[in-house]
């Protein structure tokens, strides 16, 4: 993101920041106050670092985009409306991935019970259907330390990640890179809608159909083409837009 960015641009983060709060909360895949979605903001006057970060011991249908707090790469505030600070161990995957994926606008972890589920077993997740394959090859694994304090833990869970905007933190939840809000929550949504339908399909006791390779690829292509257009080529995004239509209704305040 380019330095200098006017008031608009960031207004427009803080909003965005906060609908994907109330999404993940509205959906179900928030973990009481626990995990995080950060979004990097243009640097500074002087060149510093800027993040925004729910405040710590909100829930995720509290967030507003009024009470987000702007932290640095080491999680100490800069500013904080509602005075709460930030839970800045919560910060520690998230900074590493901000500072190493200059891509990554917004970094989306969570903790939902299919994730985990699938984090949890050697195959994680198959392609089993058209959610699926969106993800074929695509998921990179990092194995779990503990939880999350540990500053040296940062450099190997980047190493892990590479280039990939997806990945399953083993035993733990999964991780998800947006080169804008909008596209880690529909990143989001989808891994998590496959992670969902997974436990189901192999809950049944049936023999599952896995889509060849090739499928696999094609599929997951044809969905990364849709992204590049909206993210690169600046084409309209009506999912979002219906995403935040739907705020309006049920969560109308996330923009205060």
């Amino acid at each position: 993101m380019p330095d200098g960015a006017g008031t608009d641009t960031i207004t427009r983060l803080r909003r965005d920041l906060a609908a994907a709060y109330r999404l993940i909360a509205h959906w179900g895949m928030d973990d009481s106050i626990y995990t995080h979605i950060s979004v990097r903001m243009p640097d500074g006057p002087e060149g510093e670092k800027r993040f925004l970060l729910n405040p710590y011991g909100l829930r995720f249908d509290e967030v507003t985009a009024a009470n987000l707090v702007t932290i640095d790469e080491a999680g100490a505030v800069i500013d904080d409306p509602y005075g709460a600070g930030v839970n800045a161990a919560g910060f520690t995957i998230h900074s590493a991935v901000h500072m190493a994926r200059h891509d990554a606008v917004c970094v989306l972890h969570t903790h939902t019970v299919a994730g985990v589920a699938l984090s949890s077993v050697k195959e994680g997740l198959l392609p089993l259907n058209q959610w699926s394959a969106q993800f074929f090859d695509r998921i990179a694994f990092h194995d779990y330390e503990g939880i999350a304090l540990n500053l040296e833990e940062r450099a190997r869970i980047v190493e892990d990640l590479g280039e990939k905007r997806v990945m399953f933190l083993r035993n733990h939840g999964t991780l998800i890179l947006g080169r804008s809000v909008a596209e880690a929550v529909k990143l989001a949504l989808n891994l998590e809608r496959s992670c969902k339908a997974q436990v189901a399909a192999l809950g049944m006791g049936l023999t599952p159909v896995v889509l060849s390779d090739a499928v696999a690829e094609h599929t997951a292509r044809q969905y990364e083409s849709a992204y590049d257009k909206t993210e690169e080529q600046g084409a309209p995004d009506p999912e979002w837009d219906a995403f935040l239509r739907q705020l309006e209704t049920v969560a109308p305040g996330y923009r205060g």
